[in-house]
């Protein structure tokens, strides 16, 4: 006879994938609601992991959603004043450790970058990537994923001038593709670099 509690337990974790868990990222709140709908909210806050490329079906069915307000393609949507207090204040060259939680993996490539959130572009070049082989299903499930992939400092540049000055104007971003499932996932940590 089948057990169901494996199944069970294999469906309660299908939709997780992985996040940044340290420094803070971004969250859904109100401001989230406001600009990308109920719909798009609910679905993050179900699954804090869950993959960009499913959140645009869900927004055309909501008449909350604004795509004038809601970059689903820039940190899933999450807005800055949902996370405000939860800005880091960081100097240039300093030294920051990113802790990232993958539950799911899919083998692909990731980065790790600055990015200006009103033209969604990285500013220079990703702080760190891995070209091939991230998160791997084989190391992953062998308990073998190389620590470099989910706990792993960058520096932040000093070129950055007063671009990342404001609260708001910058994210640093962990943005990982996986080839296979065809599905990106993402995560977003305010921040400020004050100019020189």
């Amino acid at each position: 006879m089948l057990s169901i509690v494996p199944l069970l337990a294999l469906a309660s974790t299908v939709a997780a994938h992985g996040y940044v868990s340290s420094p803070p990222a971004r969250e859904a709140g109100n401001a989230a609601v406001a600009a990308c709908g109920r719909s798009v909210v609910n679905d993050i806050k179900r699954d804090n992991t869950s993959h960009v490329e499913g959140l645009p079906e869900l927004a055309a069915k909501d008449s909350g959603y604004n795509a004038a307000l809601c970059n689903l393609w820039l940190c899933r949507g999450l807005q800055f004043a949902d996370n405000a207090a939860n800005v880091q204040k960081w100097t240039a060259g300093q030294s920051v450790n990113v802790k990232v939680r993958l539950t799911i993996p899919h083998t692909g490539n990731a980065n790790v970058s600055v990015v200006d959130t009103k033209t969604n572009k990285i500013i220079g070049k990703p702080l760190v990537s891995w070209d091939k082989g991230y998160a791997d299903e084989k190391a992953f499930y062998a308990k073998t994923t190389p620590k470099d992939q989910i706990d792993f400092n960058v520096t932040i540049p000093s070129d950055l001038g007063s671009q990342c000055a404001s609260a708001g104007a910058c994210v640093l971003q962990w943005w990982w593709y996986g080839t296979g499932a065809k599905q990106s996932y993402e995560s977003c940590v305010d921040f400020t670099v004050a100019a020189p």
